[in-house]
């Protein structure tokens, strides 16, 4: 496992704790004192679970068992990698931030770091993708061997 699918991997995790964690305070807020959580609370707590933890999960999964980039593969790049795992956790950090903060002021400065990590994440996604279709065919042994001209 790569020091890039393990960063991808842990990040993820450390967003579960973080989701865990606002969920289960804003649980105890509802059930035992009637304060209901608001949107951009529950927006926060949505995008540290599924962004932050199913999308690392998923990103680093997907980058630990894909085949490796063929040697005239022009788009992989473990530096483009890079910059998606910066853009993605700055982003989704940023959103969380930002709705969390946005649950309780109006400034309008919320808004803008709100919006600013919901594009970064868009850029990070897609740049992942970009950057991976290559690699989702047969392994090279398949290749090797004609096994991966099926047709899906």
């Amino acid at each position: 496992m790569t020091y890039l699918v393990r960063r991808f991997i842990k990040t993820g995790i450390l967003f579960l704790v973080l989701g865990l964690l606002l969920g289960a305070y804003m649980l105890v807020r509802r059930e035992l004192f009637g304060d209901w959580p608001r949107a951009y609370a529950v927006s926060a707590h949505t995008h540290a679970v599924f962004v932050g933890f199913v999308m690392f999960m998923i990103l680093g999964v997907a980058l630990w068992i894909f085949p490796k980039p063929l040697q005239e593969d022009r788009r992989y790049r473990p530096a483009l990698i890079e910059v998606v795992y910066w853009l993605l956790l700055s982003g989704t950090l940023a959103r969380f931030v930002g709705e969390l903060l946005r649950a309780y002021s109006d400034l309008p400065m919320l808004a803008w770091l709100t919006v600013c990590g919901g594009l970064a994440q868009v850029i990070a996604l897609l740049l992942y993708v970009w950057t991976m279709w290559s690699r989702i065919r047969p392994s090279a042994r398949q290749l090797r061997i004609g096994r991966g001209g099926e047709s899906d």
